[in-house]
């Protein structure tokens, strides 16, 4: 696939760092040269200096037989000027990064796809959402929603005390009288090394483990792990940002208690004028005292969304030593990841892996609706829409040769979500739900043409 990316900043580097990896024809535009000649000196791509609203500059990246140009520039109006040039200039599909949220909200009304924009990605408002969906499933660690929570993602660690543990999946299974649960990726402890699990597959301490859950599967996991549900009604939010004052808004409307702290006076007092049930103070959440004051012990999650990740992952620390249940930490650096449950905090986000994950799904070969990469794991989990000419349709699971190195989490169908086993028969115009390994996602990819 032939893709353009206009802009070599944090998220246009990371995607042509990824899409280059999967031997993709990468050409990457950027004004700044410096940009250019680190991403052209790390990575298998070409790249051209200057503006992505220029016609010039787009006719030598060879738009005109360009099947997807995305732009992620810092310029929202400069995105969308240079996907409606590009749809124009032939490109078959484009992407444009905004920051103005009221653009994917009235997305339809407006109508973007007539003027060249098939879709918008906002990774400031991605990352809002994942922090909404990590705090009312506060057990666990890493969490997606598939279809409007008809089916949803979501990851923990095995603790020694988890009666599955020492158990084989199948034995698992057995302690359950109806299963709304399915594991589809495994991390050992103190490894990298992802394993998509089988019946036989034994479960240990220190795992961790994703599932796969319709409704209900979500409680059965507490049961079976452990885990203490405790619902989360206070939450401060350090850093005023976009990504601090859209997770305020929607977690307000939500009915969490929301502080949100931030440094620059005249922003907090926007802020406050904003965001109406919200309690915003204007300080530095880098001292503790401040902290104490605002009774941080009190709190149920403390949410650190400043623009510095140390700042975050410190403050996190803080809050965790004061007593708080859910710490939820915003990274720049993937690296970071590693890191995240050895040194106690609960869930780090990376707006580069949220903007990642809503683009890949467009490289990505059959109906693909959904993608999420799991973090810090060699897995992709996507969603595929299955057509009536699909190798799948009107088989049973079992009598698919399915990779090994691959799993059918899920099935959406009629807007149910559903466990399927290998009894279950795929019809025309479910969704499938689908976790694999890298190296099989070809072969994963021609069941559904």
């Amino acid at each position: 696939m032939k893709i353009i990316i206009a802009g070599a900043g944090e998220v246009g580097f990371h995607l042509a760092k990824l899409l280059s990896y999967e031997s993709q024809a990468i050409t990457l535009i950027d004004s700044k040269k410096e940009s250019l000649m680190y991403a052209d000196s790390h990575l298998d791509i070409k790249v051209i200096k200057g503006d992505a609203t220029s016609i010039a500059i787009l006719k030598e990246a060879r738009i005109n037989d360009t099947e997807l140009f995305i732009a992620v520039t810092a310029s929202e109006t400069t995105n969308i000027t240079a996907c409606v040039l590009a749809k124009q200039l032939g490109a078959s599909q484009t992407i444009a990064r905004i920051s103005n949220t009221e653009f994917i909200d009235m997305k339809e009304e407006v109508g973007f796809a007539r003027f060249g924009i098939d879709e918008l990605i906002s990774p400031e408002s991605l990352a809002a959402d994942e922090i909404e969906l990590l705090l009312k499933q506060s057990v666990f660690n890493d969490t997606y929603a598939f279809e409007d929570g008809a089916l949803t993602m979501l990851g923990l660690n095995l603790s020694r005390t988890a009666i599955i543990v020492g158990k084989s999946i199948k034995e698992a299974a057995k302690l359950m009288p109806e299963v709304h649960f399915v594991p589809i990726a495994i991390q050992r402890f103190g490894t990298h090394l992802t394993i998509i699990p089988r019946g036989d597959t034994v479960l240990k301490e220190g795992d961790h483990v994703v599932f796969m859950t319709s409704k209900g599967g979500d409680e059965e996991l507490c049961k079976l792990t452990g885990k203490i549900r405790t619902d989360i009604k206070n939450v401060m939010i350090l850093g005023g940002g976009r990504i601090g004052s859209k997770a305020a808004r929607g977690l307000t409307n939500s009915k969490f208690k929301i502080k949100l702290i931030e440094k620059e006076k005249d922003r907090a007092f926007d802020l406050a004028d904003d965001l109406p049930d919200t309690l915003v103070i204007n300080g530095d959440g880098r001292n503790v005292e401040l902290l104490e004051e605002e009774n941080i012990q009190d709190m149920d999650a403390f949410i650190s969304v400043t623009g510095n990740s140390e700042t975050n992952i410190m403050s996190c620390l803080v809050a965790k030593s004061k007593g708080v249940k859910k710490t939820v930490a915003l990274v720049e650096n993937i690296d970071y990841f590693e890191l995240s449950h050895s040194i106690g905090i609960d869930t780090i986000i990376n707006k580069k892996l949220l903007a990642a994950n809503s683009i890949f799904r467009h490289i990505r070969r059959g109906e693909v609706v959904a993608m999420t990469k799991l973090n810090n794991m060699d897995a992709e989990i996507l969603e595929f829409i299955v057509k009536p000419t699909s190798k799948i349709c009107n088989k049973r699971i079992k009598d698919l040769d399915f990779p090994i190195s691959a799993i059918i989490g899920g099935v959406v169908r009629n807007g149910e979500g559903i466990t399927a086993l290998g009894d279950f028969k795929v019809q025309s115009e479910d969704r499938i739900v689908v976790c694999s390994l890298r190296q099989s996602i070809k072969k994963v990819e021609r069941f559904f043409f």
